[in-house]
């Protein structure tokens, strides 16, 4: 007798053209995605079209969008208002790009010198990878010191000196982070360059610092890691009291924070003032973006006025590293400045943000009150407008204390609202933004409840 075939996962079953492409991109681009952080097994969803707080798949299936672009889309897919000034940008400018200044760039650095307590001076790169990079090296062309301090399972982009302990490590109590490279092709000595932190613990980050402090170019770190969890109000304080007493710079990496813990971003929700801050996702509008922003002695370090630099061939230079060099072709690009500056608008119209925070403190009441009734162990955490689902009866506080079952549940759960028509990359974080109306927090707290149920197995 034949042995019956295995039932198809009701995933796989509804989305095989997804999985066709996928198959089909993997004989072209190294796992068939440009980007790892896109992968997901046993393949990612291949996605056609959206509008609103809504995608739709190549196989036709629609899905409640909760990954919003990993959190750059505030105002949902295809706002009209930033479809509007790309399109006004384009007519009134007649071309795409200049490669010379252009008038919207000192309008975006005058917007963000308005919110943001922490920048005086801006920058503008093209991504939040290429940001926190120009933010490392101007911390260690004002100081002249070689090594920065980051924090344990606080991502700043995939970059060599950056993708040290990007994972949070489970330690022993009183055990010392020591700094682990988490990627191929990555050169061991920028172990040596990196010196790294407990988050949330300020005690033992103070022994630290306090070791390797005549070494410091530079702290930085994520106010909120991850995007979710948030940091502890005397943490944060005692950490910018000892960066400003020693006179080293305090980096905030607010590339998933700035304009979704407010327009000012962490730095303006906890009162905390960084010497650098970068910028990205959100910025953008829906397109690539980064700045770096902070104290006008340290940025203009970067200026080519009166020194010239390696690429200006001014031959009354004194040397090339008198400026500190940064340069890109497509910095301060026209269309991507006027998608930013129109989504950063339409946040500062009355009541808008606050609209969106609402939503989500509706949908994580909702998501929680839903897992108690289940009796699923788990809540949300999080601040402003992105938290994240915790199937743990322990408390997390840096990433490192979490029930070993957490991650196996929590994949389950979000293969089971995949299902159902909620679009979140498993294990990723919720972002909302203006177009997930409370008619469509409820939709979706109808989903998660059947996600729920069939991840306990009492539906």
């Amino acid at each position: 007798m034949a042995t019956p075939a295995k039932p198809v996962p009701p995933l796989l079953e509804k989305t095989s053209q997804s999985a066709r492409l996928f198959e089909e991109a993997a004989q072209c681009i190294p796992g068939g995605i440009t980007a790892n952080i896109k992968h997901f097994d046993p393949y990612p969803l291949f996605m056609e079209s959206a509008s609103g707080a809504r995608m739709r798949d190549v196989d036709g299936n629609e899905y409640i969008d909760y990954n919003l672009c990993y959190g750059a889309l505030m105002l949902g897919h295809g706002h009209p208002g930033v479809r509007r000034a790309v399109a006004e940008q384009w007519e009134t400018m007649g071309s795409f790009v200049f490669g010379a200044p252009h008038a919207l760039e000192a309008e975006m650095a005058r917007k963000l010198i308005d919110l943001y307590p922490g920048i005086e001076l801006i920058r503008f790169t093209n991504s939040g990878l290429e940001a926190t990079m120009l933010a490392v090296r101007l911390a260690r062309g004002w100081t002249e010191k070689r090594k920065i301090a980051k924090f344990e399972g606080h991502y700043h982009g995939g970059y060599d000196p950056m993708l040290i302990n990007v994972q949070s490590r489970n330690r022993k109590r009183g055990e010392r982070p020591r700094p682990v490279v988490d990627s191929r092709g990555v050169l061991d000595e920028y172990q040596d360059q990196t010196v790294v932190l407990p988050f949330n613990d300020w005690e033992a980050s103070l022994e630290i610092l306090e070791e390797e402090k005549n070494d410091l170019a530079g702290v930085i770190l994520e106010p909120v890691q991850g995007g979710f969890i948030p940091p502890d109000p005397v943490f944060l304080r005692s950490l910018r009291e000892w960066t400003n007493k020693q006179e080293i710079p305090l980096i905030f990496d607010e590339v998933k924070t700035g304009f979704r813990l407010g327009l000012s971003g962490a730095q303006g929700r906890y009162g905390i003032t960084p010497d650098l801050t970068t910028l990205g996702k959100v910025l953008g509008g829906g397109f690539p973006v980064g700045a770096v922003g902070g104290r006008r002695a340290i940025l203009e370090t970067a200026s080519p006025v009166h020194r010239g630099d390696v690429l200006s061939g001014n031959e009354n230079q004194t040397h090339s590293r008198d400026v500190l060099f940064h340069s890109g072709t497509y910095n301060g690009h026209p269309t991507v400045l006027a998608a930013g500056l129109a989504t950063i608008s339409h946040l500062e119209y009355e009541g808008v943000f606050a609209k969106v925070e609402e939503a989500t403190r509706l949908l994580r009441n909702g998501m929680e009150e839903i897992l108690a009734r289940w009796g699923c162990s788990g809540s949300t955490l999080g601040d402003g407008t992105i938290f994240n689902v915790m199937l743990s009866e322990q408390p997390v506080q840096n990433g490192t204390k979490r029930d070993a079952a957490y991650p196996c549940l929590r994949r389950e759960l979000d293969i089971h609202l995949l299902e159902r028509g909620i679009y979140i990359k498993p294990m990723n974080r919720f972002s909302l933004s203006t177009a997930h109306t409370p008619d469509v927090v409820a939709e979706t707290l109808d989903r998660f409840e059947e996600g729920v149920k069939r991840l306990t197995g009492k539906e």
